[in-house]
């Protein structure tokens, strides 16, 4: 399958292990076991090995970064460009704010188990922020904000095996009570705090040409 084919079809319903096997990376914890038996990309010519150009390495980073964020391309673009524009490292700049999206925060501080299921709580309204309803996945966040699962929703299967901490594993940056399932923004992370498998000076140098 072609770059081109692949950036086409990323946010639509193709099964997440073609698409990580595509990527080269797991995208989900289902996604593990299967990517750990073939990790080579889908068809026939998965195997072989190809000549790839600087343009299709780029390209393919970018692609990598998108699809762990589950975001368009137009929202990935929006990001590359708050990010040349704050002053300090673009690449660096690039992932904290994207690490600052609502979904991916809900991610991180183990309300969920994928950022896919992330996104749907958001958008189906089970999450708060310093107590207020957002249901939109890419509300940014900032240092000191309060995320808490809604009261009425932590009954619910997904957020009981969450609080049991089932997908615990926060980064140093949120402060996180899952029996409570609130979290609270300390500080913008670090670069090596961010679980993203992406050299994002590639991305940089995509977004630059």
């Amino acid at each position: 399958m072609s770059l081109t084919t692949l950036e086409s079809g990323m946010n639509t319903s193709r099964p997440k292990v073609r698409l990580s096997r595509a990527l080269g990376i797991p995208l989900t914890p289902k996604s593990v076991p299967y990517f750990e038996r073939r990790p080579y990309p889908p068809g026939e010519h998965g195997r072989k090995r190809r000549q790839v150009s600087d343009y299709s390495t780029r390209l393919r980073e970018k692609q990598r970064l998108r699809a762990q964020y589950d975001i368009s391309e137009t929202q990935l673009r929006a990001a590359f460009d708050r990010a040349r524009r704050s002053g300090g490292k673009t690449g660096e700049a690039l992932i904290q704010d994207l690490e600052s999206r609502l979904d991916a925060t809900v991610l991180r501080a183990g309300f969920a188990r994928t950022i896919y299921q992330a996104r749907q709580f958001v958008v189906h309204q089970h999450v708060l922020v310093n107590g207020k309803r957002v249901d939109r996945p890419s509300y940014r966040l900032q240092p000191g904000d309060f995320v808490q699962v809604a009261d009425k929703s932590r009954s619910k299967e997904p957020f009981v095996v969450a609080a049991s901490g089932a997908h615990a594993d926060a980064p140093a940056y949120l402060t996180v009570r899952l029996a409570d399932l609130t979290a609270r923004v300390e500080r913008t992370p670090s670069r090596d705090e961010v679980p993203v498998i992406c050299e994002e000076q590639l991305v940089v140098e995509y977004y630059s040409r």
